[in-house]
């Protein structure tokens, strides 16, 4: 297992688990959330392979309110 601290916000911290979807590169660390289980697990099955940015388009066109 591999630890990185760092502060994370409460209101980021209060969303359930399954509700986020969390990416990370060698410089940074995306953490998207979802209304429901079901639309965080498409977005996972939708955008598996994709780039950082792919994955930021994606969610900006399919689930940003």
């Amino acid at each position: 297992m591999i630890c990185i601290k760092t502060k994370i916000p409460k209101e980021i911290c209060q969303i359930d688990d399954e509700l986020k979807a969390i990416y990370h590169s060698k410089d940074s660390i995306c953490i998207w959330t979802f209304k429901t289980r079901i639309e965080r697990n498409k977005f996972m099955d939708e955008t598996c392979g994709m780039l950082k940015n792919e994955r930021e388009n994606y969610y900006e066109l399919n689930y940003k309110i």
